[in-house]
């Protein structure tokens, strides 16, 4: 269900009606007084000033590994996650995240970029924890995270889309096989995540088991999964992006 939304004296905004989730309901009436960032290095940093900017207190997790990174330092509070864990993996450790969140009287959760922010189960995992998950509801986030199943949101729309697999490809015979019937450059990407991670351009047949192997290792390590789908390299395009409210 949709409404048109009119701030006054502004534009008409299409904002959509949902009914929170029972865990979530009591939580979203109450101010925010402190954000957990499940990140670290700059993006983390840089929700910390804004949260302090905004009378916020900040909570920042952190691996064993990075115990003397910047983004510990600049948060008020500071917790070990993931223990025995490599780094990404303990930024990946969901439990940990949310039991950090819980015992510190935490309100809301900032996935930052990568990592957590485009996995539906954490956002969810949020919200059953009545904590609020700053980003979208869980089943947006597993619809538009999931880049294979936003692929067939959009051609459901009657939306053009780049040529490419409908679904994550089985193995380099299966990308091979795309590549060739759809002819070079291609692109690899992630289907479990973005913002450039387990991404490689792949120009020549002989390039493709490398990055193949490359593709699939960052994937993994960034966002838990693997998995990569196929599309057709568009040189030099046109990024046109919209914000919606």
């Amino acid at each position: 269900m949709w409404q048109l939304l009119v701030p006054r004296g502004g534009r008409a905004l299409l904002g959509g009606l949902r009914t929170p989730p029972r865990a979530s309901r009591a939580a979203s009436s109450q101010p925010i007084r402190k954000v957990l960032v499940a990140n670290r290095g700059e993006i983390a940093i840089r929700v910390f000033r804004a949260c302090t900017e905004l009378g916020i207190r900040t909570v920042a997790v952190y691996s064993e590994q990075d115990t003397g990174q910047m983004h510990r330092q600049k948060a008020d509070e500071a917790y070990l996650v993931g223990r025995g864990l490599p780094p990404v993996q303990a930024y990946l450790h969901i439990p940990d995240i949310i039991r950090v969140a819980q015992e510190n009287e935490v309100d809301a959760i900032h996935p930052g970029y990568g990592f957590l922010s485009e996995r539906a189960d954490f956002a969810q995992a949020c919200l059953d924890a009545g904590v609020r998950f700053v980003g979208p509801s869980p089943e947006v986030v597993r619809k538009m995270g999931d880049k294979v199943e936003a692929r067939g949101i959009a051609i459901a729309a009657g939306l053009p889309v780049v040529p490419g697999t409908p679904s994550p490809v089985s193995g380099l015979e299966e990308a091979k096989a795309f590549a060739l019937g759809a002819g070079f450059p291609i692109i690899l990407k992630a289907a479990q995540g973005g913002g450039g991670r387990g991404m490689r351009v792949v120009r020549t047949p002989e390039e493709l088991e490398e990055s193949f192997s490359r593709a699939t290792s960052e994937a993994l390590a960034a966002f838990g999964s693997g998995a990569l789908f196929v599309e057709k390299f568009i040189e030099r395009p046109r990024h046109i992006e919209v914000q919606i409210l």
